[in-house]
């Protein structure tokens, strides 16, 4: 078994980015900017934008996150968007989720532009990416992406299980992975016999979001496995989707929680944000 070290990935990523930025910055006096707007104070939310705007100063980007009470109403939160849309200054624009209950997060997610939208939401965006043509990609799979990348995982032809069907990460990791020409399954808490079919999988791409989930018994002898959950044990301990110690011992390659997915998830948010800084150009 061999840890695919997201963390270390994810650093050696940001350097080489802050000095793409710096060479934008020197050949075409552009910085990437990031703009992010938190409606609401929810905690784990606070965490993820304070992340985000730690590493996009750290790549050399202008930041900005717009900070607005619970209060704020649908209509003035469109009009903020609708504003930033229209400024050159920003390339990237997201908005945090999860929104008070008040708002509307599918006219949310219609309301920014599909050019600046690097969380890759947008159903322009997405629908770019199912018909093959990829230009925005939420940043979760296309971490994921990296990490098989840098580990040399092999995808062609190989037989890729991915169990869980959201928006953000299940369905677009199955599409990158069948661009990738791997053969691929869509799992979810409702499949007949899952850990028989898992067990059938060269690549095991867990996002169900129910802590230790998968166990030994759901992995093929010498799979690849990621982890994309975040959750806490039974003694408030930080854990994955996987139960990293039982299916240590059967895996080849396998992402830790912490330090794996999620460090490649904010890296190839930066990313996206640089690359939208690029088009701006022509």
């Amino acid at each position: 078994m061999k840890i695919m070290d997201g963390k270390a990935l994810a650093t050696k990523l940001q350097a080489e980015l802050a000095e793409k930025t710096e060479k934008l910055r020197d050949e075409h006096g552009v910085t990437p900017g990031l703009l992010v707007i938190l409606v609401g104070e929810d905690s784990a939310s606070q965490v993820y934008v304070r992340n985000k705007e730690r590493s996009a100063l750290a790549a050399g980007f202008k930041s900005q996150v717009v900070r607005l009470p619970e209060t704020v109403t649908e209509v003035e939160l469109l009009e903020m968007i609708s504003t930033y849309n229209q400024d050159p200054t920003w390339h990237g624009i997201l908005v945090q989720l999860p929104l008070p209950k008040h708002i509307d997060e599918e006219k949310v997610l219609l309301a920014i532009d599909p050019g600046k939208d690097v969380d890759g939401f947008h159903p322009t965006n997405m629908g770019k990416l199912w018909s093959g043509h990829p230009v925005m990609v939420p940043s979760t799979p296309a971490g994921i992406m990296e990490l098989f990348k840098a580990y040399g995982v092999e995808l062609a032809g190989k037989r890729a299980l991915v169990i869980g069907r959201s928006n953000i990460v299940g369905k677009p990791m199955a599409q990158l992975l069948m661009d990738a020409n791997a053969t691929v399954t869509i799992g979810h808490s409702r499949t007949q016999y899952l850990p028989a079919l898992a067990r059938q999988a060269d690549i095991l791409v867990v996002a169900i979001g129910q802590a230790k989930f998968v166990t030994k018994d759901f992995v093929k002898e010498g799979a690849v496995v990621v982890d994309v959950g975040m959750n806490r044990d039974d003694n408030g301990k930080l854990c994955g989707d996987v139960d990293f110690d039982s299916v240590a011992g059967v895996a080849s390659l396998i992402t830790p929680v912490p330090g794996g997915v999620g460090p490649m998830t904010i890296t190839m948010l930066m990313e996206q944000t640089y690359q939208a800084a690029l088009r701006s150009i022509s």
